[in-house]
């Protein structure tokens, strides 16, 4: 029922919503046929494996500043302009970079210039849905990350690319790829979308405001986040499950290939049998963890996640049986990897104040970026000692997550009963019930 309901929504998209999920699978066509590769690819140019940690931590950190700027500039500019300018300078440049890299300073380039993309996020995700109907937004979320796991099934002309020609000529050619799609996708995206009702009264309203005005605005949000414990509790398991996966991909492909021995024309294929999983736990399992008590699948989101890092560090190098393991730590990782970033983001938006939503998230996002950044630089340390001290720093990670939620839980009785579905229709009648009449 779930999947008709999606492909009815699908063909009912109009306007703006229909434009951002009907170019989103060029994605797939592009950037997603690189990244299985990017850190291979990086230690076959000649870094180390600490240089790839610090480079995703830079990468990071941009995303950081970004983040705090990316509200403003969507106000300024409008979310339509802002998509665009800045997919061009967060993806297309980088692109070009990537084909013609020599060596560190290239990619470190290539990260300052992608971490701009934090500013897409907010004004692509204002695009997608200010226009759209309030009973649609939840399926056309849905919709985008149906696009993105199916993206992944691209993957085998990766793997028959870098069987004939090797990696490194391989790479240049679908970062090529990815320029040219990547681009037409921002073009067609900005011909076929309108800025939004909301992007143009905020665009009049800030007109005449000063950059830096704007930005001091923010002060206040700071207060309003430390004030409840629920956006604590929410930021904090967000931060978690960002460095676990910020972890994961980077260095997955560096263990599967330098220590698993995979070889290199195979890569693609695992990623994509976990976006098959994903698919599935998106449409059979996870709907029914609306149902639960957020505490529920939170811990089995975090015990599942720590099954498949065990296993994908407890792997042999050599031997047929190496598959079979590394496909069970994918099962495990798709079903933890899915309902903790769900649930995560469920989390953040559940505990946001209601009459500051735009700037509270813009501020959340930005702190859990912080907090997260500093682990592909541990990450990439931990890795040139031994491939999998990564993979058991999260096992320590998500060890963690399971201590704070048993402690948040243990002090705030109150919300053993509160389930998500319960949560997501008190915070819209919250909101209708604000909206002026």
């Amino acid at each position: 029922m779930a999947k008709n309901l999606l492909v009815k929504t699908l063909v009912e998209l109009r306007g703006n919503p229909r434009a951002c999920v009907f170019t989103e699978p060029l994605w797939g066509l592009s950037m997603n046929l690189c990244l299985p590769y990017a850190s291979v690819y990086m230690l076959a140019l000649g870094l180390k494996d600490a240089d790839v940690g610090f480079i995703a931590t830079v990468y990071m950190l941009t995303q950081v500043i970004f983040g705090f700027l990316g509200g403003v500039i969507t106000d300024k500019l409008g979310r339509r302009k802002t998509t665009a300018v800045f997919d061009f300078i967060s993806w297309s440049i980088p692109c070009l970079i990537w084909m013609r890299a020599q060596g560190f300073w290239f990619f470190l380039a290539a990260a300052l210039f992608n971490g701009s993309m934090k500013v897409t996020t907010n004004s692509w995700d204002c695009l997608l849905v200010e226009d759209a109907e309030k009973s649609q937004i939840t399926k056309i979320y849905s919709l985008v990350i149906v696009c993105g796991q199916l993206s992944a099934l691209f993957a085998p002309i990766s793997s028959i690319l870098v069987s004939r020609l090797t990696l490194v000529p391989a790479i240049r050619i679908l970062y090529t790829n990815a320029f040219i799609v990547m681009t037409a996708k921002i073009f067609l995206l900005y011909h076929f979308s309108s800025e939004t009702r909301t992007g143009t009264v905020r665009m009049q309203e800030t007109k005449r405001v000063k950059f830096f005005s704007l930005l001091a605005g923010y002060g206040v949000v700071f207060k309003i986040i430390g004030r409840s414990k629920g956006t604590v509790f929410s930021l904090a398991i967000a931060a978690l499950v960002g460095a676990v996966q910020m972890v994961n991909i980077t260095f997955w492909q560096v263990i599967v290939s330098k220590k698993l021995l995979v070889p290199d024309p195979l890569l693609p294929l695992f990623p994509m049998f976990r976006s098959v999983l994903a698919i599935a736990f998106l449409f059979l399992v996870i709907p029914q963890l609306s149902k639960l008590t957020l505490r529920t699948p939170l811990l089995f989101g975090f015990g599942a996640y720590i099954a498949g890092q065990t296993l994908l560090v407890l792997s042999p190098s050599t031997g047929f049986i190496r598959y079979g393991i590394l496909c069970i730590s994918l099962f495990f990782d798709a079903f933890g990897s899915g309902t903790l970033a769900m649930l995560a983001e469920s989390l953040v938006a559940l505990h946001v104040d209601v009459a500051e939503r735009a700037r509270v998230m813009a501020i959340q996002h930005m702190i859990i970026m912080f907090a997260t950044s500093p682990f592909g630089w541990i990450g990439g340390i931990l890795s040139g000692i031994n491939r999998s001290f990564p993979f058991m720093l999260n096992i320590i990670l998500l060890t963690t997550g399971i201590a704070v939620t048993l402690l948040y839980y243990y002090r705030n009785p109150e919300a053993h009963g509160v389930g998500l579905e319960r949560e997501l229709m008190s915070i819209e009648n919250r909101e209708t019930a604000i909206e002026p009449s």
